[in-house]
């Protein structure tokens, strides 16, 4: 037996390709999917089954895309209408891959259909691992708020019982291989230990020592962002997402395709290149998501069917951003400046810049009350690690509803933890005609650095 864990950063997603005696189960696949299918070539080894732990919500999931390279098998819980895949599982339903034996256990609470997956070992019969979806996290537990704050409760109980009821029961030697890690907005708190173990998170996790009614307490009382893109996942992966082979990769555009690009209704324009140098020239409009924040936030900012234009540091970046953006479903990536933003910058075209301020000069001007400042970071980072007495709070992605709200009369300077959110903000404020704004480089992370007061 051999497993293999490919992940998809940002999303911090795992997936996993567990071969055995020259067969392979692919569980919870990616869409950009040629890695498993290398892996199996580079094995001699033949995918037979694509195993979905859930109708995942962040991420568009790989099983079709995948099938049509490989003519495996895709499998999933009998608990949603599915429109794709050859098995509908039930609680206790196996499959074999080699000598293995792959049981499906039912695990609602996360969502009403998920399963886990148990791995039995051949011989002893005993189980050596479980693949756990967002039921079960290292130091966490899935989510419970997917079907609105009146069904958490509900929810919360289905997760409690799923996870002591079942999961805890296999043993405490037994391997856990989640769907997620640490990062990701599936779970509150996911810690970075891969892999765990059923006895090694009986121990430590916070959420497995609390009682039933502490826990369920627990779970309703998080505030875990829910991005705007996740209803168009839960459809996509409901029904079947269309393949990556039918869709067109994105151009190398000239300055004059690209202006002409713009002009198309619908059509916006994402600059990648960091926040320094989005804050020196950028094109008017365009919104500053840097490089790394591709791999999630346009899911929180964008809906799903808009039109992108890209301007990037590098050519070969839009290879890194395709992919990222097709796990969000956003299918419609048109093209990329060829030249950057230095072809645009030597044709004379118009530019805009942002103020940029030290945490030294935000507490001056703090003091001085020249400036208001705007923080923009989750909820739950206002909470766990404070604020900055006075900042106006307003989650980035609720930005551009809630700007009107902002002061009209005052400079604003804009904070996150470290600068790239702020960045995002910035650009959206400019949008939306606030000209005298400020992004505080270093945000957050400097603030306390320097020993500077918080207010939690």
């Amino acid at each position: 037996m051999k497993l293999q864990i490919i992940k998809s950063e940002g999303l911090a997603h795992n997936s996993y390709f567990l071969s055995d005696g020259g067969e392979v189960a692919v569980i919870d696949p990616r869409r950009d999917c040629d890695v498993y299918a290398l892996m199996a070539e580079k094995e001699c080894a033949t995918i037979k089954f694509i195993l979905e732990t859930h109708r995942n919500e962040d991420y568009v999931v790989g099983s079709l895309d995948l099938q049509s390279m490989t003519q495996a098998e895709i499998a999933h819980s009998n608990g949603l209408p599915f429109k794709y895949g050859e098995h509908s599982l039930a609680d206790g339903d196996v499959l074999n891959v080699g000598t293995l034996k792959i049981k499906a256990i039912y695990t609602p609470g996360h969502t009403n259909e998920s399963l886990c997956y148990a791995v039995y070992q051949a011989g002893d019969g005993e189980v050596s691992m479980v693949f756990t979806g967002d039921t079960l996290f290292a130091g966490s537990v899935g989510r419970t708020d997917l079907y609105g704050k009146t069904a958490q409760k509900t929810q919360a109980e289905q997760l409690y019982t799923s996870i002591h009821e079942k999961l805890l029961r296999l043993g405490d030697h037994v391997l856990v291989y989640p769907a997620h890690g640490t990062g990701s907005i599936c779970g509150h708190g996911i810690s970075g230990l891969e892999p765990t173990t059923i006895g090694y998170e009986k121990k430590t996790n916070p959420y497995l020592q609390l009682s039933r009614e502490e826990f369920i307490k627990k779970s309703m009382s998080e505030e875990i962002v829910g991005p705007r893109y996740f209803r168009k996942m839960e459809e996509y992966n409901l029904n079947g997402p269309p393949l990556i082979a039918e869709l067109s990769y994105p151009s190398p555009l000239s300055l004059e395709a690209f202006e002409a690009e713009m002009t198309v209704p619908k059509v916006l324009v994402v600059d990648t290149r960091m926040n320094y140098a989005f804050a020196g020239s950028h094109i008017p409009g365009a919104l500053s998501v840097w490089l790394g924040g591709t791999s999630v936030y346009p899911g929180w900012l964008l809906d799903t069917d808009q039109y992108i234009i890209f301007v990037v540091e590098r050519p070969e970046d839009i290879d890194v951003v395709t992919p990222r953006l097709r796990r969000l479903g956003f299918d419609n990536i048109c093209g990329y400046l060829c030249g950057g933003i230095n072809e645009w910058q030597e044709a004379g075209k118009p530019i805009q810049n942002v103020n940029t301020m030290s945490v030294l000069e935000l507490k001056s001007k703090l003091e001085k009350g020249e400036v208001a400042l705007l923080d923009v970071r989750e909820p739950s980072e206002w909470t766990e690690e404070g604020t900055v007495e006075g900042a106006i709070k307003i989650f980035f992605a609720d930005l551009e509803k809630k700007a009107a709200s902002l002061p009209k009369n005052k400079p604003i300077a804009v904070t996150c933890s470290v600068g790239n959110r702020s960045s995002i903000a910035v650009s959206i404020l400019q949008k939306a005609g606030f000209a005298d704004v400020s992004n505080v480089l270093g945000g957050m992370t400097a603030w306390t650095s320097l020993g500077y007061p918080v207010k939690k």
